[in-house]
């Protein structure tokens, strides 16, 4: 009855990789016990939030529910797929979630990010809520109390140091792995497509549908130019919001992740990694950012450091992210 605790203290201060492995490989096989998808969306919620993490590798629910309620919210009420794997009955986060959109008469069409922001709250307050019950304990008892600890009262999660290391290292691909064993769940519970189809929908689930309220921050920092070629952009609708860390390995949308770049260098900088010296010119930008006032108490700047940014595109290059990118042109 593990998913019941309402504490969990860890059981181990170090694992190995092997070991994490060995967890991974349970959790995704039908030895686990996946009634619902709630496991592989706290996972991807996981993944999502290691850099919104303290300098004690702690997580705040407020956080991670925010990502999980947004991701169950797409599943559920945008793409129309059941999350249990029983005839005739729903996991309670999907009633909690019908049961707002019929308050408020949200149609499907609407994703998560463009609620209104009163019903996002309300959303996930409601969802972290069943969560305390339903799913902090779970995976905890799947893994033998090893990865993280956590404690519904204060409303934490810290991870294992060694775990969170091993997420850093291998997050392209575990990534991967839980959207493709979420899309084999959903696929055995729902009429909706083959696996191909729904992994698709799943890889999407975090995404933004508009980065426009970063523009708004941004817009006073890069002084009408590119970011990466310096090329003047006259006009709002020539100007986009990058990743300057891919989104497909991130996960996240992370204001000091973002800036601001021309068509032309954002089509052809695409998927790819920015050559190392525009790291440094981020971190400079940041830390512009983080002298106007409010800025720090923000949730995707009140964790950030310049040491963060720097391993999260350490950690990039080892996922993979090799195939680095310059303009063909800086003015």
């Amino acid at each position: 009855m593990s998913y019941k605790l309402q504490v969990g203290e860890m059981k181990t201060p170090y694992l190995t990789d092997k070991e994490i492995w060995g967890h991974f490989n349970y959790i995704f096989s039908s030895k686990s016990r996946n009634s619902t998808t709630y496991k592989f969306v706290l996972i991807k919620s996981l993944l999502e939030n290691l850099y919104n993490v303290n300098e004690s590798l702690e997580l705040n629910y407020s956080t991670l529910f925010s990502s999980f309620a947004k991701i169950y919210w797409n599943l559920v009420i945008h793409h129309d797929l059941n999350q249990i794997n029983m005839v005739g009955r729903k996991a309670e986060v999907q009633t909690v979630l019908q049961r707002v959109q019929v308050k408020y008469q949200i149609p499907n069409t609407l994703v998560f990010d463009r609620l209104k922001n009163e019903v996002q709250i309300e959303t996930i307050t409601k969802v972290k809520r069943k969560c305390k019950i339903n799913v902090m304990g779970a995976l905890y008892g799947d893994t033998s109390g090893t990865l993280y600890d956590f404690d519904n009262r204060s409303e934490v999660l810290r991870f294992n140091a060694t775990f969170y290391s091993f997420m850093q290292r291998f997050q392209r691909v575990l990534n991967y792995l839980t959207n493709y064993h979420l899309a084999l769940f959903l696929e055995k519970f729902n009429e909706q497509g083959d696996t191909t189809n729904l992994l698709l929908k799943v890889e999407n689930v975090s995404k933004r549908s508009s980065l426009d309220q970063f523009y708004q921050v941004l817009s006073t920092f890069y002084n009408q130019k590119c970011f990466y070629c310096n090329k003047e952009i006259k006009k709002k609708e020539y100007a986009h919001v990058d990743h300057f860390i891919p989104w497909s390995f991130v996960q996240a949308d992370q204001l000091w992740n973002l800036v601001i770049a021309c068509n032309t260098c954002n089509l052809s900088k695409s998927d790819r990694l920015a050559n190392d010296l525009y790291l440094h010119s981020l971190i400079e930008r940041n830390g512009r950012l983080l002298t106007v006032s409010g800025m720090i108490v923000r949730d995707d700047m009140k964790f950030y450091s310049s040491k963060k940014l720097e391993e999260l595109y350490s950690y990039s290059v080892y996922n993979g992210y090799t195939d680095f990118w310059v303009p063909k042109k800086v003015i």
